[in-house]
């Protein structure tokens, strides 16, 4: 009978413990269903009032997963915190086990950061033509660990977004106006006030020239073979590119100055050949 008694124990103990358990772990089941419920709740609802505002897709999108995940991660800690889990040790295991992971997975992590940044501030979108990372185009995607640049000479060149956030970038496209600079050498035999005349009027049948900044023109050096000038300008990109502009510059200069028989020379060298 004793014996019977004995091995009863544990099973009642067990037994025990379960009926004390169960009201915990349904708790926690409400907690982790109701954790599920609000996470795809405000998930929608962020997505939506960032959508109203007009915000980026790709923001909108990285804003309401981040709500999700926070909200997932909170109501687990506090499911778990109901079934008298050891959180704040198993919170400490995952930081230093995060401080290992983090360390070996440096570069990794860095992109991701950076690529988060880059999607919050905007600095460039889809479509618009940059010069970011050291290298030059149209930006195909942006993603998280990376972004995408289509070159002028047709590369397909994926840059990391700590390479891209973490040097200058130059957006072409938010811009309304561009400055064009354009050097060119006339003979020193040329009347420099008409060819200072001629510049100025080629500069404004440019495509696009701004009249605010007027167009000026400095003569700025004795070259070996010429007297050197460049010429200043400001377009609106709106209504020509920067390339159309300086080929009409440039076509125009040499219109004019052979019209007017200025020349624009070569360089000149002048070789010696010593006798014998």
């Amino acid at each position: 009978m004793q014996n019977i008694l004995d091995e009863l124990t544990p099973l009642q103990a067990l037994f025990e413990q379960i009926i004390l358990f169960t009201p915990k772990l349904i708790v926690a089941l409400i907690i982790f269903a109701l954790t599920l419920l609000l996470a795809k709740i405000c998930f929608q609802l962020v997505r939506r009032a960032l959508q109203h505002r007009q915000t980026d897709p790709e923001v909108s999108l990285l804003l309401a997963r981040v709500t999700q995940i926070s909200i997932l991660v909170l109501g687990i800690i506090w499911a778990l915190s109901a079934v008298d889990f050891n959180v704040t040790g198993f919170v400490a295991g995952l930081g230093i086990a995060g401080f290992t992971v983090g360390f070996a997975l440096k570069d990794i992590a860095e992109n991701f950061v950076a690529g988060v940044l880059l999607l919050l501030q905007q600095p460039f979108d889809i479509g618009e033509a940059v010069e970011a990372g050291g290298y030059a185009g149209t930006v195909t995607n942006i993603e998280i660990r990376s972004t995408t640049i289509r070159t002028w000479d047709g590369l397909l060149v994926i840059i990391p977004n700590a390479q891209v956030y973490g040097n200058p970038i130059t957006n072409y496209s938010k811009i309304e106006r561009r400055r064009i600079s354009l050097d060119v050498g006339v003979g020193y035999e040329t009347d420099l006030d008409k060819a200072h005349a001629l510049l100025l009027a080629v500069a404004n049948d440019v495509p696009g020239i701004k009249a605010d900044p007027a167009p000026f023109a400095v003569f700025k050096e004795f070259g070996d073979s010429s007297i050197n000038a460049t010429l200043y300008f400001w377009i609106d990109v709106s209504e020509a590119g920067y390339f159309d502009a300086l080929d009409a510059a440039v076509k125009g200069i040499k219109t004019a100055f052979e019209r007017e028989s200025i020349n624009i020379p070569y360089p000149i060298r002048t070789l010696i050949q010593q006798p014998g």
